[in-house]
């Protein structure tokens, strides 16, 4: 008896399988594989003693412990205040200092969700239905750990910083994924509820009273899960001469203001960012639509520029002992573990798979999916490749704790830079005139979903 299905032809399944048994190095790669992730069957082993963890230039002012994030998407937060101590470490006369990363991340989702509020009642008005394209993204992870630039100097202009002792640490902060469930959870329900309000022509006045609800009740979820902050901090610390000192009674604003914004000004950093896409020309400003975390807040922008120029303005930075806050796509091409390394040479896919994993260009990989920003962290050192005047390889510092690697930081080659470092943060003083003009430009709006916000979606 026939029977007449559908798929793939049984003629063709055959081809490919007498065409895979042909080869037998088909045969060795699938039985190691049938033991092992094919990760490490893939893993260069030859690269690991080229790329060493030796550089010819490091930042002076490294610092530590090396930070540890932990089970939570808050690398943007953990850069930029690895960045901020390290211009602020020398005032202070210690060699081992840590802010919290906690205090910024409760603002952050506070901040966050009347943002999205806002969000959900503009686009109710704008006439956007649930399931449309736009709101539906919204809805996807209305409480996400990750973050932007833009969206830090947001928080640290507001509310300032404090020394981790201060604030530390909640359960909930180093593995988040609980908390950002109960808060998504309770942000669609409030979607729901501002749609109808705003579709059954409800006053502004009863909406605006019901967001106040709202909100409140999000403050009291971070408060219960992740601590309140404190409104003013005493910081007592023995220097590195084991002499006690003590800072404050102070505001956290004030701190910033006071004692870290002099050496480390967030309003006076630009994002310079590398989108090759065709559709999104160069020395052009752009935003994303609704890509922020505070109302009224500084927008999130990026300056398109070439890798040429990322790498350029980078290395002016370390020249003058400025670490570099950076946004890649840490996932691809890497040996993290133990080694510490990304590299497009650490994974050979030619010998267990028989093609490149590089197929599209970087342009490509953005337009179909392959690729976007997926973690910030922070390019301390360099080594410089004799006689050009261009780097070779990268130190970068992460914030995983410090088992891999030089004790965490992890060494970058320049080809992984060009592929897939997608942004770097620079003081405007190392900005040519020309990359400046561009500031002054009105921003071309990229849609919610455009994968130059995806390190905000973590």
């Amino acid at each position: 008896m026939t029977t007449n299905c559908g798929g793939i032809p049984e003629n063709a399944l055959q081809e490919m399988e007498s065409k895979f048994s042909a080869d037998p190095k088909n045969k060795l790669a699938q039985n190691a594989c049938f033991a092992t992730n094919p990760k490490q069957l893939m893993r260069n082993h030859s690269k690991f003693n080229k790329q060493l963890h030796v550089f010819s230039y490091k930042v002076p002012t490294e610092c530590k412990p090396m930070t540890n994030q932990k089970a939570s998407g808050r690398c943007w937060i953990f850069a930029c205040l690895n960045a901020m101590r390290c211009s602020s470490l020398s005032q202070f006369d210690c060699d081992d200092f840590e802010f919290s990363q906690n205090y910024l991340y409760f603002w952050d989702k506070l901040e966050r969700c009347n943002y999205n509020l806002d969000t959900y009642i503009e686009c109710a008005k704008r006439g956007e239905k649930f399931d449309g394209r736009l709101v539906s993204h919204l809805l996807t992870a209305p409480s996400e750990d990750g973050g932007q630039w833009d969206m830090l100097v947001n928080l640290v202009e507001k509310y300032g910083v404090v020394p981790k002792v201060c604030f530390k640490d909640s359960q909930s902060a180093t593995e988040s994924r609980v908390l950002c469930g109960i808060i998504n959870n309770k942000m669609r329900e409030f979607c729901k509820r501002l749609h109808t309000m705003v579709f059954d022509k409800v006053s502004e006045e009863e909406i605006q009273k019901e967001k106040s609800a709202m909100l409140q009740q999000i403050y009291t979820i971070l408060s219960i899960c992740l601590g309140t902050p404190p409104k003013t901090i005493t910081w007592e610390y023995y220097d590195m001469r084991k002499n006690y000192k003590s800072i404050g009674p102070i505001s956290p604003l004030e701190f910033y203001r006071e004692r870290i914004k002099p050496n480390f000004d967030m309003e006076e950093k630009f994002c310079i960012v590398n989108d090759p896409r065709s559709k999104n020309p160069f020395n052009r400003l752009y935003t994303v639509e609704y890509l922020n975390n505070m109302s009224g807040g500084r927008q999130v922008l990026y300056i398109n520029q070439p890798i040429e120029v990322l790498k350029k303005l980078t290395i002016k930075s370390l020249a003058d002992g400025k670490p570099v806050w950076f946004g890649c796509d840490v996932g691809k091409y890497n040996s993290i573990k133990p080694e510490g390394v990304l590299d497009l040479e650490v994974l050979d896919y030619n010998l267990v798979f028989g093609f490149s994993g590089l197929g599209l260009d970087k342009g490509d990989r953005l337009n179909y999916g392959e690729s976007l920003m997926t973690h910030a962290m922070l390019i301390t050192g360099l080594n410089m490749a004799k006689g050009s005047g261009e780097a070779e390889k990268w130190r970068i510092e992460n914030s995983w704790g410090d088992s891999d690697g030089d004790k965490g930081y992890l060494v970058m080659s320049d080809d992984w830079f060009s592929e897939f470092v997608y942004e770097v943060v620079i003081d405007k003083k190392y900005l040519t005139e020309e990359i400046l003009a561009i500031t002054k430009q009105e921003p071309v709006v990229l849609p919610a979903w455009d994968p130059m916000g995806a390190l905000a979606k973590l």
